[in-house]
């Protein structure tokens, strides 16, 4: 028999499930679902195939394990097993190096550097040391293998097994001090006084120049000034090192306490400074190994260097300065013989890209092309953080990259000799993760051509022309080839269908076109038990013409309560109005939740979002909340004429950009939205990171005026709606400090109709299931009560 006390907790915690739950129909449990991969099922990831194509590895969980495990399927027998964890340690890894003839590779594995025969697809060892190498890559034309350790550039012979150091950086070389006239003065007339003084510099001078001679031996002393070293490699000549140096101002960090801990005190996280930072400073070195020189590559032929950003002109008074627009230098790309070299340039105001030709033996540098954006440099291939896709054309004539010159992401190349460039793809429609075939005479790639939200994988000749498409199902199809490229192993997934592996002969190489064979099963019993609605993605018009892509979730008739629910997704330049399974799955599962009570749904893909070209990405420049917020108005309103949705029945929530967009909704359009769940919100973008804010809003001190209309703190006044937030107290991307000023606005407004509640063990993305589930059982109670008036 129960005690008392045992009994009271034991009913305490089931009417505490009760109220959880309490006026939700569905057959679905918001405690259920906020498992996560537990309740769905742990999906296949990471496909890569062996170097004899026989094997393909890939990531998987089914057994639910504390973590992923190595998992392979054979080609020959179609049979899965799991690889034992000594065995995975022992495999080549999924990223090789190849020399130019394909018959060797190199990679980096738990700190050491291999070499992989592709003939016997037998590894060997090529270091086994404490220290860490890493970036390997084929230099002296193939005979040796470059690596770096400990921030210093080795080679090693593959033939005679000779491990040689290429550079010896130093902070600052040793030297004499510099005397003025009088001591030098003083310095002559005492070697001409004592003649013991002039044998012992005669000495010393013959003792330097025999040092002299054997330091040639060695590598030259590189100073560094004490700037980290980075993008150190070496040409596949084996002739020149280049390195950048990189100078990064101290900029203050912020302090994240954690309140939750194991020692019991509180404990102080340093993190990330905010906006404004003073830009790096970035310089590029060539090392002539021969001629024991080291001299600079020279940017200063660029075209618009001394570009000075339109939005300047809204302070007529204020000094612009940006004296040096050299950002992040990425490559060398060399060409085969490592005579010529790209390197992909962009500016630290982000509204610049150059493509360059560098000629290592002077390092002089000629522009290929030149993408300048007014409000930022971006898009699928172009790059954001280490350069963008490209890479030099069969015959080292030409040059390919990515740009969105027409106002979509598209293949072109550039003839290195005229500058002549030349589109390969076009049209309303982006080109993603483009490769050459292993022959160099085709293309493959990834393109949203068919529809915005379905993803399918095509090949083209080398100079263009006609598309052949060699997936056909409709949703996300993740494509990887097989090393002789006659196979295609697809992570595929739809709206409703979570992401499982599929095995299909690629049709190019193997003719016909045959159907994907699928090889794992990964859904859960309990997934499997309801019947996923596969929402309907819709367009409506905005107010000022544009066409929106969403995802329209509708209830039966019978129980619809003319009452909505606007999603926003997350990251602000993310898709989430297309036909693969979400990232977002959870919300997804609770939108089924909500439709089974009777909501309306609608997920939109707002200004901003990717997946719909330049435009559409730079819609938020310098207003964030403008014609992304806009966008989620319009679909309200889209729902009210067209739905039948009650105009004071319709709630909005979402996280980080989501949960921002909620703020400046229900702040600034509160006659739109009754209700908001803001989880893990920007509440003032001065206080978010540098490379995300600063290219979309510039920075503080040079543009105020796009801070103070895109932070939701300074409209706080605006609310009227119940507004719930939600926020992990360990936040160290958006932090919690945004949310507790947010807080303390709305206190000295006066502001009684909201709640906040935290989640001291959560960072930004939340990891345990209690705490999902706490998120999201508050935010269906906000709805029931605040748009449904229900307790």
């Amino acid at each position: 028999m129960l005690r008392t006390s045992s009994f009271l907790a034991f009913l305490f915690i089931c009417i505490n499930s009760i109220i959880a739950q309490k006026g939700n129909i569905s057959s679905l449990q918001i405690k259920d679902i906020m498992q996560g991969d537990d309740f769905v099922g742990h999906r296949p990831s990471s496909a890569y195939w062996a170097t004899d194509g026989k094997t393909l590895y890939f990531d998987w969980n089914p057994d639910g394990a504390l973590s992923d495990s190595l998992y392979a399927y054979s080609v020959t027998n179609k049979k899965i097993n799991k690889v034992g964890f000594l065995d995975a340690n022992s495999l080549p890894s999924s990223r090789l190096t190849y020399n130019q003839v394909k018959t060797k590779a190199v990679y980096a594995k738990n700190g050491d550097i291999f070499l992989l025969d592709l003939n016997t697809h037998q590894s060997k060892p090529i270091t086994k040391t404490q220290a860490r190498e890493s970036g390997p890559h084929f230099t002296d034309n193939g005979k040796s293998i470059a690596f770096e350790q400990n921030g210093e550039l080795f080679t090693w012979n593959t033939d005679s097994g000779l491990l040689e150091q290429k550079t010896r950086f130093v902070k600052s070389k040793n030297s004499e001090p510099k005397r003025d006239s009088k001591d030098e003065w003083l310095y002559q007339d005492q070697l001409e006084l004592f003649d013991v003084l002039q044998e012992r510099k005669i000495k010393k001078d013959r003792g330097e120049e025999i040092s002299n001679q054997l330091e040639t031996l060695e590598p030259l002393e590189i100073e560094t000034k004490g700037k980290p070293v980075i993008n150190l490699e070496i040409d596949p000549s084996g002739n020149f090192i280049t390195y950048v140096l990189m100078d990064r101002p101290n900029s203050k960090g912020t302090i994240v306490p954690h309140f939750v801990t194991e020692s019991g005190y509180t404990e102080d996280q340093n993190t990330r400074s905010k906006v404004g930072d003073e830009p790096t400073e970035y310089e590029m070195f060539v090392y002539d190994i021969k001629s024991r020189k080291s001299y600079p590559v020279v940017l200063d032929n660029l075209e618009g260097l001394d570009y000075i950003p339109e939005y300047t002109k809204d302070y007529p008074d204020k000094t612009y300065k940006n004296e040096n627009r050299i950002g992040s230098i990425s490559g060398p790309t060399w060409n085969s013989n490592g005579t010529k070299a790209v390197l992909d340039i962009q500016a630290n105001d982000y509204k610049d890209r150059w493509i360059v030709l560098l000629d290592p033996k002077t390092g002089k540098v000629e522009q290929l092309d030149r993408q300048h954006d007014e409000a930022w440099i971006a898009g699928p291939g172009i790059g954001r953080w280490g350069g963008g896709s490209l890479g030099w054309m069969p015959g080292d004539d030409k040059v390919w990259f990515m740009s969105e010159k027409t106002g979509y992401s598209h293949l072109y190349t550039v003839n290195i000799n005229n500058k002549k460039t030349d589109a390969l793809t076009s049209g309303n429609f982006e080109i993603y993760d483009a490769f050459l075939s292993k022959d160099k005479d085709k293309w493959y790639f990834t393109s949203n051509k068919t529809h915005p939200g379905d993803r399918q994988f095509y090949t083209m000749k080398l100079k263009g022309g006609k598309w052949e498409q060699l997936t056909n199902m409709t949703g996300g199809n993740d494509v990887t080839l097989s090393p002789d490229e006659k196979k295609m192993a697809i992570l595929y997934s739809y709206s409703n269908k979570p992401t499982e592996l599929f095995i299909k002969d690629n049709p190019v190489e193997v003719g016909g076109n045959p159907e994907a064979e699928q090889i794992t099963n990964s859904n859960t019993d309990e997934f499997e038990t309801y019947d996923w609605k596969d929402p309907e993605v819709i367009t409506f018009k905005a107010s000022d013409g544009e066409e929106v892509y969403a995802r329209l979730y509708q209830p039966d008739a019978s129980v619809k309560n003319k009452a909505a629910v606007i999603f926003v997704h997350g990251a602000g330049y993310l898709q989430n109005a297309h036909k693969w399974w979400s990232s977002y799955f959870r919300e997804y599962m609770f939108h089924n939740l909500l439709v089974d009570n009777g909501y309306t749904v609608l997920d939109i893909d707002y200004r901003g979002s990717a997946g719909y070209g330049r435009d559409w990405r730079t819609g938020i420049y310098r207003h964030m909340g403008g014609k992304d917020l806009s966008d989620q108005v319009d679909g309200a309103n889209m729902l009210k004429e067209k739905y039948g949705i009650d105009s004071d029945k319709i709630g909005i929530y979402g996280g980080s950009y989501g949960g921002f967009i909620t703020l400046m909704g229900m702040f600034n359009a509160p006659e739109t939205f009754s209700a908001g769940g803001a989880i893990r919100s920007v509440g003032d973008w001065a206080a978010y990171n540098h490379g995300y804010t600063a290219r979309i809003l510039n920075t503080p001190a040079t543009d105020s005026l796009a801070y103070k209309r895109s932070s939701p703190i300074y409209f706080a006044d605006g609310l009227e709606g119940d507004l719930l937030i939600l926020h992990g107290m360990v936040d160290d991307n958006v932090h919690f400090q945004d949310m507790v000023r947010l807080s303390q606005r709305l206190i000295e407004l006066g502001k009684e109709n909201w709640e906040m509640a935290v989640y001291p063990v959560e960072r930004h993305g939340f990891v345990e299931p209690s705490s999902w589930t706490d998120e999201y059982t508050r935010i269906f109670k906000l709805f029931q009560k605040s748009l449904l008036g229900k307790e």
